[in-house]
């Protein structure tokens, strides 16, 4: 776990994860968690009843589908927060690079908990 006053290279990062669709946790800012994640392709539609999710776009190009408005779609330097209890879906028709921010403990599938895309929460 990378304490508070550390550095942390969010390239060097992301440069040690190899499958799509897997945060790892790369620091905590209070109950907060900032995880990194390459996504490609489609993810499974879910939502967080009790959180916000935070979508930061570090590099490549992403679609956020949502049930209840237009899709989103956002390119490098571009952030949506989905808000809570809505229902969405990831999408990355190439690599995408993102961050995200959610409170600890939070299942990256929501209440899609059973899902094979449902990641091991794991620290880099």
């Amino acid at each position: 776990m990378a304490r508070p006053d550390t550095v942390v290279n969010l390239a060097d990062k992301l440069a040690q994860i190899a499958e799509h669709w897997s945060p790892r946790t790369v620091g905590q800012l209070n109950d907060l968690h900032i995880k990194v994640v390459k996504l490609q392709g489609e993810f499974v539609w879910h939502q967080h009843d009790d959180t916000d999710e935070f979508f930061l776009v570090l590099s490549g190009k992403m679609t956020i589908q949502l049930a209840d408005r237009e899709d989103v779609t956002l390119g490098a330097g571009e952030f949506f927060i989905v808000p809570k209890g809505v229902q969405h879906r990831p999408v990355a028709a190439h690599e995408c690079e993102v961050v995200l921010l959610e409170p600890a403990g939070t299942v990256n599938t929501g209440d899609a908990e059973s899902s094979e895309l449902t990641a091991d929460p794991a620290w880099l």
